[in-house]
């Protein structure tokens, strides 16, 4: 039994927990890289780390996205 009802539920509740992965992932980038600062005394390491953070975030959202409208 497949009810086509739940299909869009389903899209609404990954499109609301995008914001929280996002943040999720450039917290832990960001936190790695105070984490790598305070061990070698430099500024660089949080400020390239939360970047990646913030592309990778980015990448898996389209990603994300790309994948929910082929699903339709």
């Amino acid at each position: 039994m497949n009810n086509p009802k739940k299909q869009p539920n389903n899209k609404w509740l990954q499109l609301i927990t995008i914001p929280f992965q996002m943040g999720f992932v450039i917290f832990i980038f960001n936190y790695f890289g105070q984490y790598l600062d305070e061990k070698n005394n430099s500024d660089n390491y949080v400020k390239i780390l939360t970047l990646v953070g913030v592309f990778l975030s980015l990448y898996y959202v389209i990603k994300q996205v790309i994948q929910l409208s082929k699903d339709k």
